[in-house]
Formats: structure tokens, sequence, C-alpha cells
């Protein structure tokens, strides 16, 4: 029986090295990126809660914009892969300048929606019970941060079109220092900005703004110049700007997957946006421990991020070359060690949640004890978030975006969104087992997820 099972499950020394040699770049880049980023949420909540908490509302909602790019290039990227593992390059090249077109064209229209309703967005989020003036100042630094940060869409967007085409060609390492580099830069500029040191002005939230944008610009210059430099080695970019032309049939095939990919990410980030407005009705000191609780639990979520991310690269190049059934054992394998080197995190995160927000000296002694529990209940829903996103990665590498949406984003927004909405409006439960509810009701995801995979449905070569 442990044989059986063994050899269902679990791989050979290779399969472990060409996974970990596609996902260990990714975990690292991500690890480093979060890390930072927690580093950057310690020092503006060390300052006030106010500035933390207006940082923190947003960057929640920059995160439905991060989702919807990432959305439209890996929409684009499930061709991209299969391109690479049937060697068309030209398949790629056209790839690649969809991914740069239809993201700048979606960059413009963030910047035209954030100019125009950010002040209304971020109210959205300042109407539980607090202090009158601890919200108007939340939402004066909450305004400043946007507008400085609205001038690294450009640079973000275009970064993510190169890296994500990198990634799908088997080069990993460039993007990973990349953004090392970039979260270098914005950890130095972070610290001189926020604080004042060296000179520099003490600025605080906008300090935090500013040094975003400047690694956005230097994650971007490093991935630009290193592939143009090196065209020999990365030959999709040969003649990529020579014309803008995409074939018919690519642009209608991408829109056909892509499209739903694009609303599934929109969607998804809105309803966690959503979800956390909804916990934010329970009052002010709720907001500054949602985002302490996210901010840590993100650095750990890393080993299954990018397990992700190595599920649709591996099994997209395979059902591209039409190794179906090598793509069905392989998957099924690379989902059991996500879901399994995922518990070494999450145990992790548990026994450090009653230390890590005693870090933030900005906020209360309640928000400190909220996020503590906030962060045990992710670490427990940890593994369920696992295999919920493998499953989701696995369905995308065959094109089957359409089954996505409903598997994903509707999965949100039909059960968990007015949940969450319900508990918050209609009932006195407190916030942390509301919290525990919102979250362990993923598990359904789990459920269907795995009926899916198992019918292989997902199993689709859509390049010729």
């Amino acid at each position: 029986m442990l044989q059986k099972l063994k050899k269902r499950y679990v791989g050979d020394k290779a399969f472990y090295r060409m996974t970990l040699g596609i996902a260990v770049p990714i975990m690292i880049q991500n690890g480093i990126s979060n890390f930072v980023s927690m580093l950057d949420n310690i020092m503006v909540g060390n300052v006030s809660a106010e500035q933390m908490s207006g940082v923190s509302i947003v960057n929640q909602l920059i995160f439905v914009f991060n989702l919807m790019i990432f959305g439209a290039v890996s929409g684009a990227g499930i061709f991209g892969a299969q391109f690479y593992g049937s060697g068309d390059m030209k398949g790629v090249r056209d790839t690649f300048r969809f991914k740069m077109l239809s993201c700048l064209l979606l960059t413009l229209a963030g910047m035209v929606i954030f100019m125009g309703f950010g002040d209304t967005l971020i109210r959205l989020y300042l109407q539980g019970e607090g202090d009158a003036l601890q919200i108007e100042a939340c939402f004066g630094y909450a305004k400043q941060y946007l507008w400085i940060m609205l001038i690294g869409f450009i640079p973000f967007c275009v970064s993510q079109c190169y890296a994500s085409t990198l990634r799908e060609t088997g080069e990993t390492i460039l993007p990973m220092v990349s953004g090392i580099v970039a979260v270098v830069v914005n950890f130095f500029f972070n610290l001189v900005l926020i604080f004042g040191l060296l000179g520099f002005p003490a600025l605080g939230a906008a300090g935090a703004a500013i040094a975003t944008v400047i690694s956005r610009f230097a994650e971007a210059a490093i991935v630009i110049i290193a592939v143009h430099r090196k065209k020999k080695k990365y030959t999709f970019i040969v003649g990529a700007y020579k014309s803008f032309k995409v074939p018919g049939y690519l642009v209608k095939g991408i829109l056909q997957k892509g499209i739903p990919l694009l609303l599934n990410e929109t969607l998804w980030a809105g309803g966690m946006a959503f979800l956390n407005q909804c916990y934010s009705v329970r009052g002010f000191d709720v907001v500054p421990a949602v985002n302490i609780s996210s901010t840590i639990s993100n650095v750990f979520n890393v080993s299954f991020i990018a397990m992700g991310s190595a599920i649709g690269i591996i099994i997209g190049q395979m059902l591209g070359a039409g190794k179906t059934e090598e793509a069905v054992e392989t998957d099924r394998k690379l989902i059991a060690f996500s879901v399994v080197s995922c518990l070494l995190f999450a145990a992790a995160l548990f026994a450090l949640s009653p230390v890590f927000p005693l870090i933030y000296k900005g906020v209360s002694a309640n928000s400190h004890a909220m996020a503590g529990s906030f962060m045990r209940i992710a670490a427990c829903c940890m593994p369920i978030g696992a295999y919920a996103n493998a499953a989701y990665f696995t369905l995308r590498s065959g094109g089957k975006t359409f089954i996505t949406i409903l598997f994903d984003s509707c999965y949100v927004w039909l059960l968990v969104a007015p949940l969450a909405y319900c508990l918050s409006r209609y009932t006195a439960l407190p916030i942390v087992p509301l919290f525990f509810c919102c979250q362990f009701i993923e598990i359904g995801k789990c459920i269907i997820g795995a009926i899916m995979i198992k019918s292989g449905i997902w199993i689709n070569k859509i390049v010729s």
C-alpha cells in the first residue's frame, strides 16, 4: 500500500531537481519581496497606526490592479509556455507583443479609475467605529500614498511582460535577480525616506510610496537591459518591436482563453478587497490587524504560490509538447509536493503568531491580539490554500480559463463574499470567528478542484 502511494505521489530525484529548479528562484524572489514588504510595513507601522492603515487600504486597492495585470500576462502566457514547449519562438514573440499592448491599455485604464474614484474607494474602508480624527488622518495618508504610487504603474506593467515571458521559456534566474535588486532598492529608500536618515526628509507613508516607485523603475530597467543585451539567448525579443502586429488567430485564441483569466484575477482580487472591507466595519483596530496578519502570512505563503507558478510552467510545456500522460502523472506529484511542503511554513507561521504582531509599536494592544489570532487561522488554512492554488494552475495550464472563473472568482463572489457581508452586517459575531468562517470556507474550493482535476478536462493542447 505504501509503495503504491509512494509511486503515485512521490517523484524521483530528477523530478524534484526539475521542480525546484523552477520553483526555488520564484520562491526566493517572492519571498524576498514579501519579506521586504513586511519590513516596510513594520517601518510605517512604527510611525503611526493611521499611516500604516492608510498604506494598507491603498495596497489592497492596488492589489486588484496588480492581479489584473497578472491575469493579462497569464492569459497570454498559457500560449507562451505551450509555444515554447513545441519549439515555436515566433509564437512566443507574438505572445510577448500581445502582452505588452494589452497591459499598457489596462495600465492607463487603471490610472484613470484611481484618479477619478480613489477617494471614494478609500472611504469604503473607513466606515467602522473609531476616532474621527484618526479616520481623517488615515484618509489623508492613503490619498497621498495612492497618487505617488500611480507613477510606478507603467514600469510595473512592462517588467511583468518581460518577466512572465522569461519564465515561460524556462528562464527564472533573471526575473529573480531583478526582483531581488528591486526589493533591496525599495528597502534602502524606505529606510531613509520613512524615517529621514542620511539627510533625507522624514516622509512617513509618502516616503514608502516614493521608495516603491523607484524600485519599480529599477526592476524594469534591469530586466529590459539584460534581455536586449543577450538577444542570442533570449531570442523571443529579436524583432519584437519591429512591428506590433499579432496574428489574428492568436489574438482570437488569447482573447478566448485570456479574457476569462483576466476577469477571474480581477474579480478574485476585488473579492479579497471586498472581504477586507467587510472586516473593517468591525472597527478601526481591525484594519491594522488584518494588514499585519496578511503581510506576515504572505511571507510564509511563498512556498505554495511559487509551486503554483511551477505547475503552470511545467504542465503547460508538457501539454504543448503533446506529453499528456506524463503531464497527468507529473501534476499529481507536483500537487502533493506543494501541499506537503507548505505544512512546514504553516507550522512556522503558527508558532510565531504571538510574537510577530508585537513588532508593530504604533498600533494598539487590541490590534496585536487580533493579528495573532488571524495569523493562527491563516496557518491552519494554508494547506487548503496550497491545494486550491495548485488545482487552479493545473486547470489554467490546459487553457480551461472559463472553468477557472467558476472555480475561483465565482466561488468568492457567490459564497465567500455574501457570507462575509451577512456575518459582518447582520450578526454580532466577533471578528475572530467571523474571520475563521470566511477563511475556512475555502475548503469547498479544494473539493471542486479535486473533482475537476480527476475528470481530466484540463488536459488540452492549445497550440499546433
